[in-house]
């Protein structure tokens, strides 16, 4: 199946000639390291059989993380760690999403608008969930930023995982109604504030469309219905991964990428077909810049607040109206294996393999 290491090797030299001057310093490290992803450019080991001498060649991943071959056990091991700071309570998704007009300036602005949109969002429902109508206590918010569509154009947008209720200045755990937590047009507003404020004081300088500050914000809010765990399998999914898996690419065929994508709330594929040098800009800019947290962790969730977060673990645990919290469903894809060691040949499907040699890094690219 072809990948998208596979489109950069093959159509990328026309995309540097083009761009290459242009590109930020995160997507030419992105474009290198998932060229190599796995090449003998890395390095790796040899492993050879007990029984016939067949070998295998393991190269080393390049760790980058817009790379779609990495990072599957670490998105296992973030929602393990995850499970840990749970509670035994009902829980809401929200979408915080900005303008269209805003999309541009976001673009050209990343590391900044990276770091105050997560945080804008978190503190507006922390503000509106403090409200005695509300909640009337501190809140845990986990935010992750996305910044694509199923069709990889940019959509900059801010997804939270909330639970239903919060811990009150007595220090009393106050549990949100049911099925709703803060009202989104009271929200909306706020967010939209505090974004304004936070790009004064950040970005004195920009020059922002007026529109944007005068039109509706969208703020989207649901009970997450099929509990926790199931927010956090779909959150999980896009925390250590990209825009596009390598299993959704179709075809690389006469400088056109055609790959398959499923709209939002539907279960049938469809099929898009762009110029390579088309795919290859989408799925780019949506490379973070060095530096940039995708996931942060807020109110009741901070570390400054894990004391306290445990704590109400113990007096829900002894709550006899909470609900324990149920064991994460494993991911769609399954770990990769770390080695080969110990394995059964597959040529003669009867030795074992044994690792004999390490391979050295070398600085030539993959064909």
């Amino acid at each position: 199946m072809p990948e998208v290491a596979d489109i950069f090797r093959r159509y990328g030299g026309d995309y540097l000639r083009m761009f290459g001057p242009d590109m930020l310093p995160s997507h030419v490290r992105a474009f290198k390291d998932i060229q190599e992803c796995r090449t003998p450019v890395l390095g790796g080991h040899v492993y050879s059989c007990d029984h016939c001498g067949h070998q295998e060649y393991a190269y080393h991943s390049c760790r980058n993380r817009s790379c779609p071959k990495c990072h599957t056990q670490d998105s296992q091991d973030w929602l393990q760690a995850r499970q840990k700071d749970l509670l035994p309570v009902g829980y809401f998704h929200l979408v915080f999403t900005v303008p269209q007009e805003l999309r541009p300036l976001i673009r050209s602005h990343q590391k900044a608008f990276y770091g105050l949109l997560p945080k804008a969002a978190a503190n507006a429902l922390i503000k509106l969930a403090a409200d005695p109508h509300y909640v009337g206590g501190l809140v845990g918010v986990l935010t992750i930023l996305h910044t694509w569509t199923r069709t990889l154009v940019y959509h900059p947008h801010v997804h939270c995982l909330v639970p239903g209720g919060g811990v009150s200045p007595t220090q009393e755990w106050r549990s949100a109604r049911q099925n709703f937590l803060v009202p989104v047009k009271a929200l909306s507003p706020i967010f939209r504030a505090m974004v304004r404020d936070a790009v004064a004081k950040e970005l004195p300088d920009l020059k922002v469309p007026p529109a944007v500050w005068n039109k509706p914000w969208v703020v989207y809010s649901k009970p997450a219905l099929a509990g926790p765990q199931a927010v956090l399998g779909y959150l999980g999914r896009y925390v250590h991964r990209t825009g596009i898996a390598n299993r959704n690419i179709l075809s690389i065929d006469d400088g056109q990428v055609t790959f398959r994508y499923q709209e939002c709330g539907e279960s049938t594929w469809r099929t898009l077909t762009l110029a390579a040098g088309e795919f290859i800009r989408r799925f780019l800019q949506h490379t973070l810049p060095a530096g940039c947290h995708k996931v942060r962790y807020y109110g009741l969730w901070s570390v400054a607040k894990r004391p306290l977060l445990r704590r109400v673990q113990i007096l829900l645990a002894l709550d006899p109206s909470a609900d324990p919290p149920c064991p994460l469903p494993p991911l769609r894809d399954p770990p990769p294996r770390p080695t080969l060691e110990g394995c059964r040949c597959p040529s003669c499907g009867q030795g074992v393999l044994h690792r004999t040699r390490r391979l050295k890094r070398h600085g030539r690219a993959p064909p």
